[in-house]
């Protein structure tokens, strides 16, 4: 039951204004409603998106800023009207906070395409007219209907990013029908590549990474990838012209998206994850050949979520991640834009 607990005050790590440093501030969550989970979080994830938001380079910023969106932690009291969840529960938390649950896609469980509008976790407007503030904090209030429960299988640092990184590369896998029989490119091998990696090999798929150098490829083999070629080698898209049936773009750069067209088989789709600052061009008679498609994919639901969780925890998929405490997050930002880490930084919350 919820035990009074009135304007919970919370130290946060905030960003006062675009591309400014981080700033250890306290801000208060809201009173625990009757559907609400109050979580004393334990680890957040770093995600590419947290950076474009922090530097404003959608230009829909708003300061000062907490952000965060892959966040694990442990339930530490809960409303009155909640049933699904426990003080002392192991649970995360995603990259949206509410929506209306009655539109079509909410009914079915793909809240993240809401015709009112999802909310999302930090720099949003919330139902309430409140400004979300995300994971780069100690504590958070979430409604229940939004958090998922974390299985035993996975350490909370290690789950921490499969709340972004993993739904995001596990949902359209499920929507294209990645299996075996199917041949599946992973292009770009960072922290959303390297779990692609292991979705579709679990999957049961002939997995290839397409990446800038030769660098990662015994990282990628154990990851479970059948292949890997440089895509700085101009003769890899020779090579494989026709191949594929999916290519799943990981990075957040512009690519040359006729080429990667060109090793699309027919009917086969190149599906955009990453979110590059500059819109891409493409040549219709890319298309035209082979019936290809381009297409991107949001993340998933909170109930793909929790089977995506529940899916990695059986295999034994978990991203490769480094710890970093609260004062690192400046100099994690910048090795994130330099691509300097394997794969995935998680904040020590502790440390806040």
């Amino acid at each position: 039951m919820c035990n009074n607990h009135k304007n919970i005050p919370t130290r946060v790590l905030s960003v006062p204004s675009a591309k400014a440093p981080f700033e250890q501030t306290t801000i208060k969550r809201r009173d625990l409603r009757p559907d609400d989970v109050l979580i004393d979080i334990k680890y957040c994830g770093i995600c590419h998106s947290d950076i474009h938001n922090a530097h404003n380079d959608f230009g829909r910023g708003v300061f000062p800023m907490v952000p965060g969106h892959e966040i694990a932690g442990v339930v530490t009291a809960v409303g009155a009207e909640v049933t699904e969840f426990a003080v002392g529960d192991r649970v995360g938390v995603g990259c949206f906070v509410d929506s209306c649950g009655e539109c079509e896609f909410c009914l079915r469980g793909e809240e993240q395409f809401c015709k009112k509008g999802v909310v999302v976790v930090f720099n949003s407007i919330g139902y309430d007219g409140n400004l979300t503030y995300g994971g780069y904090s100690q504590k958070i209030v979430v409604k229940d209907k939004f958090v998922v429960r974390i299985p035993d299988g996975l350490d909370l640092d290690v789950a921490s990013p499969l709340l972004c990184a993993g739904i995001t590369t596990y949902s359209p896998m499920k929507h294209w029908k990645v299996g075996p029989g199917k041949k599946v490119a992973i292009v770009g091998m960072g922290g959303l590549g390297h779990l692609a990696v292991q979705f579709a090999h679990t999957m049961g798929a002939e997995v290839t990474v397409l990446s800038q150098t030769m660098n990662k490829k015994d990282e990628a083999f154990g990851f479970g990838a059948d292949h890997y070629y440089a895509t700085s080698d101009p003769a890899t898209f020779t090579k494989l012209a026709g191949r594929f049936d999916l290519i799943l773009n990981t990075v957040s750069t512009n690519i040359n998206v006729d080429a990667y067209l060109s090793i699309l088989n027919v009917d086969g789709t190149l599906v955009n994850v990453g979110l590059p600052n500059k819109p891409d061009q493409y040549n219709v008679f890319s298309l035209f050949a082979g019936r290809r498609s381009i297409a991107a994919s949001n993340v998933g639901g909170i109930r793909e979520t929790q089977e995506m969780l529940d899916f990695s925890a059986k295999h034994g998929i978990a991203p490769m991640i480094e710890v970093i405490s609260a004062d690192q997050v400046d100099e994690a930002y910048e090795r994130v834009l330099r691509s300097d880490v394997r794969y995935r930084f998680v904040i020590d919350m502790s440390t806040l």
